[in-house]
């Protein structure tokens, strides 16, 4: 076997999927779905094809000519990171190029979170919704789950009929079941009896561009819309406070995806909608192309928020055009997303907006090389992943390296040269996987003697920051600094010096406030500017982290409540991580186990894993 990807059991030799059709039965009570998965592949294959699959009952596999089965094996134990092995073997008397898989999910699928009325914003009806990022496909479907094998699908999903779903895919048809429909025939269990009842509804989605499996996305739930642009309708549950303020927020939507559209190239991917999920949502959002996924937490009220849907926007190019070959180069997706987030934020809402952006990235960027100092690889834009779990190395290194290197390249070759080399990468290698090599690659031959003028191997393979990274300057950043400085020699900011701060400049200012103060600065910075209330949960977060790491008791039962109420990871570790790290900790690390056996079960399957390791490694 030749791995492609070190959190794959694809092999190289094989040809890779290139259209999968599914048919999926969603059975909210047992919290499963009964699918039937139709394969076609690049090219005829005969003898073992390997798979992935993470908690899975492969009920058959079956030849597409005659519906006989085809002899298949699961590896006997599941590998830790990777999951199970899924082996068919195809006939060598009739090649094929295809074939149907039936199947089901268990309870216990990574990718899925089953939301139970009363863990939703309306109370009334369940809810379901995806996270396949970095490799959880697997757990709904079998797959080639590696970025390496872009999938073009459809899919139709039968759900309760007072219910409604979006996909990361074209909405084709919302209708009554017919008996016999796709592949429904083949489901397992009785369930394709049960496909034709009249509580249920099928809705049909169709995505003709391919995209690597972590790109597909579901959920389900009662839903509400608004329109907010041509190319922009803004879903979450249908609760009128939720919409309304999620509308508002992204409202400029579609300016910033002109805006992308001038430095970037066209938007190939027709629309740009948007779904705010349940708090529970672990990430800050996922580019799921045409249905992007967002946690309430970047609804701030300020429009502030949009920036994450920049993001996301940008995502549209560089990571979802553009793909990286595996997770270890990460950074390919995310460091060029960082970089074009902040060109479409400099644009929309001005210098010192990115900046800020910026700066609250550097420190970041920063902090991680502490995080990691006993494990420098993960300083590295490529790395070594092999035996690894990608949610535990999880960093801002991708994003904010990333973004420095490919800033270290603009200041040398000048932005108007920088803007025509990244549109010419985009239409170079849209719709294809790269890695690190042919990056660099591209970049020399277009850029002749970069490489005598920035250290290449020193950026893309070196442990920690270069030397020619550069930390962002702007009056307002300058000042943001200088007034946490000024808080070590005991002096709190005016509040004639605050009175225009947004959530950044608060963020920004706390970023740089020495890690531990005495318990009475914390109290008069709240009793201030009541930072343990704001509603900016980067600036709550921050605040509630300063609180723990100088054992500021007072708070702590906002830190038990801030942990309940949302499952975003940017907020859950450094809080968590607080709580347990260090010495002489007893009464942290006994809430900290007691909040989290509480709240675990409204958290993503994604985010209790990474809560447990940090568990793992510090108590």
């Amino acid at each position: 076997m030749a791995p492609l990807d070190p959190h794959s059991f694809t092999d190289s030799h094989h040809p890779l999927t290139t259209d999968i059709s599914l048919s999926l039965y969603l059975d909210f009570p047992s919290a499963t779905i009964h699918g039937v998965a139709f394969f076609i592949l690049k090219s005829p294959h005969v003898g073992q094809l390997s798979f992935d699959t993470r908690s899975l009952s492969i009920h058959q596999v079956l030849s597409p000519i005659t519906l006989s089965p085809l002899p298949f094996s699961l590896s006997s134990s599941p590998d830790p990171i990777k999951g199970t092995q899924l082996s068919i073997s195809l006939p060598d008397d009739d090649v094929l190029n295809s074939f149907f898989i039936v199947f089901s999910t268990s309870p216990s699928a990574s990718a899925l979170q089953w939301l139970s009325p009363p863990q939703t914003f309306n109370k009334k009806h369940p809810f379901v919704y995806t996270q396949c990022q970095c490799i959880h496909a697997r757990s709904i479907f079998p797959c080639q789950d590696t970025p390496a094998a872009r999938i073009r699908y459809s899919a139709l999903l039968n759900v309760p009929r007072e219910l409604s779903a979006v996909m990361s895919a074209r909405h084709v048809d919302r209708r009554s079941p017919v008996s016999g429909e796709g592949h429904s025939h083949l489901l397992p269990g009785g369930f394709n009896s049960l496909w034709c009842s009249e509580t249920r509804v099928v809705e049909e989605f169709q995505m003709n561009q391919a995209i690597p499996p972590y790109l597909f996305a579901f959920a389900v739930g009662e839903l509400g819309f608004r329109e907010v642009g041509p190319r922009t309708t803004v879903y979450s549950e249908a609760v009128n406070r939720v919409l309304d303020a999620a509308a508002k927020e992204f409202a400029g939507t579609e300016e910033m995806i002109r805006q992308g559209e001038k430095l970037f190239g066209d938007y190939d991917w027709e629309r740009f909608d948007l779904l705010v999920l349940p708090p529970s949502f672990p990430y800050g959002g996922m580019e799921n192309p045409r249905m992007v996924f967002l946690t309430p937490t970047v609804i701030k009220g300020d429009a502030s928020g949009a920036q994450v849907v920049a993001h996301e926007l940008a995502h549209s190019w560089t990571g979802n055009l553009i793909t990286n070959m595996n997770n270890e180069h990460f950074w390919l997706n995310e460091g060029f997303t960082t970089y074009a987030e902040r060109r479409i934020v400099e644009t929309v809402q001005g210098e010192d907006r990115a900046i800020l952006n910026t700066g609250i990235g550097w420190k970041g960027l920063n902090e991680e090389m502490e995080r990691f100092k006993d494990n420098l690889e993960f300083t590295k834009l490529k790395n070594n992943q092999e035996g690894v779990d990608p949610d535990d190395v999880y960093s801002e290194v991708p994003y904010e390296k990333g973004f420095q290197f490919l800033w270290r390249i603009e200041r040398q070759i000048g932005r108007p040269a920088f803007d025509e080399f990244i549109k010419k990468y985009i239409a170079t290698f849209k719709f294809k996987s790269i890695d690190t090599h042919t990056f660099l690659k591209f970049l020399k031959a277009n850029v002749p003697g970069i490489e005598k003028e920035i250290d290449l191997v020193l950026w893309t393979e070196g442990t920690g920051i270069p030397p020619d990274a550069y930390e962002p300057v702007s009056n307002l950043y300058t000042k943001i600094v200088s007034l946490a400085n000024e808080f070590k020699l005991g002096r709190m900011p005016r509040e004639d010096e605050v009175a225009d701060w947004r959530g950044q400049e608060w963020e920004l200012y706390l970023e740089n406030l020495p890690k531990v103060i005495e318990a009475s600065q914390v109290l008069a910075l709240d009793e201030r500017y009541r930072l343990s209330e704001s509603k900016d949960y980067e600036v709550k977060v921050a605040f509630l982290q300063l609180a723990i790491m100088s054992q500021c008791r007072n708070f702590y039962g906002e830190v038990e409540k801030t942990l309940k109420e949302v499952g975003r990871m940017k907020y859950l570790r450094p809080l968590y991580r607080a709580l347990v790290q260090g010495k002489g900790k007893e009464e942290e690390k006994i809430l900290a186990k007691r909040v989290f056996l509480e709240a675990r079960e409204c958290y993503h399957p994604i985010a209790r894993g990474v809560v447990e390791s940090i568990f793992a490694k510090h108590l």
